[in-house]
């Protein structure tokens, strides 16, 4: 497997596997508070991974009561599907682009549009590799005030998270990751680390062939 690893709960946010299997998560923002009782989101991950069972299958047989709010996409060399515990039984995606943050699949937030939009534009113009993809994470410009929700945190940071890459003090993006996989059964991966500053620390690069497309 190549990936990060939470160093807390020893899951996963984003993994990759030889075998041409692969699955990301994020965490849903609403108001209901983590609880101990929950199972770490990150394994979701790495229990797709190891497991023989098709994305649909997988994300179907998941018993979101054991999770705190969280989305979840999982695919192989055949399908993509996604499911999320608060509102999106799970389903195939069809090709496209897709934009996913801290609501649903396709939520309809400043920094999730903007950014399909980015990376469409970036498509149309046969413009898409590690290089653009990374410049189009490391959008820092912040939303619209009037998206901001402050219920549960303050204005200053409510905003600062409006931004697809974020910048505070006590939270904000760690690392953005570039996944590349061909007809070929090549993959590439580009990780880029950040501090709490939001200045690049660092690099990891892996490549590999997907045993599943070896004949």
């Amino acid at each position: 497997m190549v990936g990060g690893r939470d160093l807390q709960a020893g899951g996963t946010w984003l993994a990759l596997h030889r075998n041409g299997r692969f699955a990301t998560v994020t965490n849903y923002r609403d108001a209901e508070p983590v609880s101990s009782k929950f199972r770490s989101r990150g394994h979701l991950v790495t229990e797709f991974l190891e497991s023989a069972s098709s994305p649909l299958d997988y994300l179907s047989a998941i018993d979101g009561d054991k999770y705190a709010g969280f989305n979840l996409i999982a695919g192989d060399d055949d399908t993509v599907a996604y499911r999320s515990n608060r509102g999106a039984d799970a389903r195939e995606l069809p090709a496209g682009v897709y934009g996913l943050s801290n609501a649903l699949l396709d939520g309809p937030w400043d920094k999730v549009e903007r950014s399909k939009r980015g990376l469409s534009a970036l498509l149309d113009q046969n413009a898409v590799n590690e290089t653009t993809v990374l410049r189009l994470l490391d959008d820092r410009a912040l939303g619209p005030i009037e998206e901001v929700d402050s219920t549960s945190l303050s204005f200053t940071v409510a905003h600062a998270i409006s931004a697809p890459f974020i910048v505070t003090p006590d939270y904000g993006t760690r690392s953005s990751t570039v996944v590349f996989a061909d007809s070929e059964g090549r993959w590439r991966f580009t990780e880029r680390r950040f501090d709490a500053d939001g200045i690049s620390t660092g690099e990891a690069r892996f490549t590999f062939s997907s045993r599943s497309a070896v004949t």
